[in-house]
């Protein structure tokens, strides 16, 4: 399941550089995470780097995207194959 940023963000800029996927972007108001590149870390770290940081706990899980950890990782994989 892709993360999402809510309204408590407070723009701190610590969960983009944290993202080993880029999916985090600065929105209209507040961070924005783009289900597409949003793998939860899977493959990177055992667990999202973007929780970790955020000072203000402001991102849950989007329930419009539910995905498994396998999808996830199959995402993971198609973003490398993007990039190389």
């Amino acid at each position: 399941m892709a993360l999402r940023i809510n309204e408590l963000c407070v723009n701190c800029d610590v969960c983009e550089p944290a993202c080993p996927n880029q999916a985090i972007t600065q929105g209209e108001t507040i961070y924005v995470i783009h289900p597409s590149r949003c793998t939860e870390c899977v493959g990177h770290f055992d667990e999202p780097q973007c929780v970790v940081v955020c000072p203000v706990e402001c991102i849950d899980k989007d329930p419009a995207h539910p995905e498994t950890e396998s999808q996830l990782l199959a995402k993971l994989l198609k973003l490398k194959q993007e990039t190389a």
